[in-house]
C-alpha cells in the first residue's frame, strides 16, 4: 500500500487464477479519509496488454473525489479477445468492492480507447453485466463501430438489439462520452456518431470534448521510444486529464 496526496493505493491484486497463465492484477485507488460509503469506478484501459499503470494518473485523480477505482489489467491478445478477464474483473468489483470503501452495490464501468468500447458493450446489455449494478457508464477516446473486447458485437449494432431497446428510456444506463477535439489516433466523430445513436434511441447521454488527444484525455502522453503513454507534467495536458476525472466523478453522483 501507498499513500499519494490525498488517496492511498493498493498494488497488484489478484483478481483472476488461471491455469497456466500468470494470475490477471488490479491496482485499487481510493481516497486516504474516510468519506461516505458511495459507488464505485472500475476503469478499463486500451488494447495495449496490462497497462493498467497507463491509468494511474486519471484514477488517482478521481479517487481524490471520494471515489474508489479498481484498474485491472487485461490482454486484448488473450484467444478471447480479453473478454474473460473484463468480466473477471467485473465479478471482483461485485465481490470486494465494500472492502475500499464501497457499498458493493453500485459501479461506474468507465473505459478508454478499446477499454471504452467494452464499458458501451455492457451498458447496452443489462442482463450481461455478471449481477453488477451498472449505474453510469463513461467511454473516453473510444470507437463504437467495432466488436466490444466484453460482448463480441459493436456498440452501434446493438443499439438495434431487443435488450438494448429494452434497456433504453426511463431505466437506460446513462451515457457518458469523453473525447479529445485533437485526437489523431480515434476521430472523435466516433463519439459524436455513437453519442447521436444513442439519443435517437431515447438513451441519456452526456458528451464531452476537451482540447486534448487520445493520450491527453488521461492526463499522458505518448511516448514513442517506450511504445506507450506515460504521465505528464503539461499544464493543458493536466486540465484535460481533470476535465475527464470530473465527467467520471459526475456520472457517478448523479446517476
Amino acid at each position: 500500500m501507498s499513500r499519494t496526496g490525498t488517496t492511498v493505493e493498493i498494488r497488484d491484486l489478484i483478481y483472476l487464477s488461471e491455469e497456466g497463465a500468470p494470475p490477471r492484477r488490479l491496482d485499487v485507488h481510493r481516497p486516504a479519509a474516510d468519506r461516505p460509503v458511495g459507488p464505485s469506478v472500475l476503469l478499463w484501459h486500451g488494447i495495449g496488454p496490462d497497462e493498467k499503470d497507463v491509468l494511474a494518473p486519471l484514477a488517482r485523480e478521481i479517487a481524490s473525489h471520494g471515489l474508489p477505482v479498481l484498474v485491472p489489467d487485461w490482454r486484448s491478445d488473450a484467444p478471447d479477445g480479453g473478454r474473460s478477464h473484463l468480466m473477471a474483473s467485473l465479478r471482483y468489483v461485485r465481490d470486494h468492492a465494500v472492502e475500499f470503501g464501497e457499498d458493493g452495490g453500485r459501479v461506474v464501468l468507465a473505459g478508454w480507447s478499446a477499454g471504452a468500447g467494452a464499458a458501451m458493450g455492457l451498458a447496452l446489455r443489462p442482463g450481461a453485466t455478471e449481477g453488477v449494478r451498472v449505474i453510469a457508464a463513461v467511454g473516453v477516446a473510444g470507437r463504437y463501430d467495432l466488436p466490444a473486447r466484453s460482448t463480441g458485437t459493436a456498440p452501434l449494432a446493438d443499439l438495434d438489439s431487443t435488450e438494448a431497446g429494452a434497456g433504453a428510456g426511463a431505466g437506460a444506463v446513462p451515457v457518458t462520452l469523453v473525447h479529445g477535439a485533437a485526437d489523431s489516433v480515434l476521430s472523435s466523430s466516433h463519439s459524436r456518431d455513437f453519442g447521436a445513436a444513442l439519443r435517437t434511441k431515447g438513451w441519456p447521454v452526456t458528451s464531452l470534448e476537451p482540447a486534448s488527444d487520445h493520450a491527453g484525455v488521461i492526463m499522458t502522453e505518448y511516448d514513442p521510444a517506450r511504445g506507450l503513454c506515460v504521465p505528464s507534467t503539461s499544464e493543458h495536458v493536466l486540465r484535460a486529464g481533470r476535465e475527464t476525472a470530473a465527467a467520471i466523478v459526475s456520472a457517478a453522483r448523479t446517476a
